[in-house]
């Protein structure tokens, strides 16, 4: 920058910052909301999440807000719900102790923190094969889940190992706007 002068320097200097490079990507750190998204766009508080460190991984702590379920008694078992205008979205704790943490490519563990079963707000009782889980990405706003489905009488019982139930293969695909909270979003 020599020979450019003390105020077309500092113009250099900012012009080289917007060009060095892309954006910093969301982080795994501190304190986001976590909400359901509908398929209009509008989105229901679920809760907050923490991201702290935790040794090579990141720790996760989520804490519902509570005014934003309400109580069901489904087959037996007390549920905390969100009525939509077309289904009742029921949230399903992964039953079982699991690290309770990621890295910034592995999610599993906060895609199994957010399981669902659907039912419309006519029927009786939980159908466990009518689960949701969200395949988690992260993006430069945040992280966006997608919805699959699952069949949840798979944790009906505890798991042989360590590794999560719900791999690839005990997922699949929802056809776009088949589900009323067609998005997951931490932001």
């Amino acid at each position: 920058m020599k020979g450019i002068g003390r105020a077309g320097g500092a113009v250099a200097l900012s012009l080289s910052c917007l060009t060095a490079g892309p954006a910093m990507a969301w982080e795994l750190s501190g304190t986001h909301a976590v909400e359901l998204v509908r398929q209009d766009g509008s989105a229901v508080l679920l809760g907050d999440i923490r991201f702290e460190p935790a040794g090579d991984r990141i720790a996760f702590r989520f804490e519902p807000e509570h005014k934003a379920y309400k109580d069901y008694f489904l087959s037996m078992k007390e549920f905390k719900c969100i009525d939509g205008e077309r289904e009742v979205f029921c949230h399903v704790p992964y039953p079982y102790p699991n690290p309770q943490s990621v890295t910034p490519r592995d999610l599993v563990w906060l895609e199994h923190a957010f399981l669902f079963l659907h039912k419309n707000p006519s029927e009786f009782g939980a159908k466990l094969w009518n689960g949701v889980i969200y395949r988690m990405a992260i993006t430069d706003e945040g992280i966006v889940g997608t919805p699959q489905a699952v069949d949840l009488n798979l944790i009906g019982v505890p798991p042989s190992g360590d590794a999560p139930p719900y791999g690839a293969g005990e997922r699949t695909d929802i056809e776009p706007g088949a589900r009323e909270f067609g998005r997951l979003r931490i932001r």
